[in-house]
């Protein structure tokens, strides 16, 4: 059931990480703050799908 996932950077709209996700617990979409080494800050990456 867990799905790869991957985190794209809002600011600099690179994906910089992958991820698993369970859908069935968390069907709505996955947002974190982590680490751009682009941008050299935090920002907000959201999740999309892995290609």
């Amino acid at each position: 059931m867990r799905e790869k996932i991957a985190l794209q950077c809002t600011e600099c709209k690179r994906k910089n990480y992958t991820a698993k996700k369970n859908r069935r617990k968390t069907p709505e979409k996955l947002q974190l703050k982590k680490y751009c080494p682009f941008d050299r800050r935090h920002t907000l990456h959201k999740e999309t799908k892995v290609k």
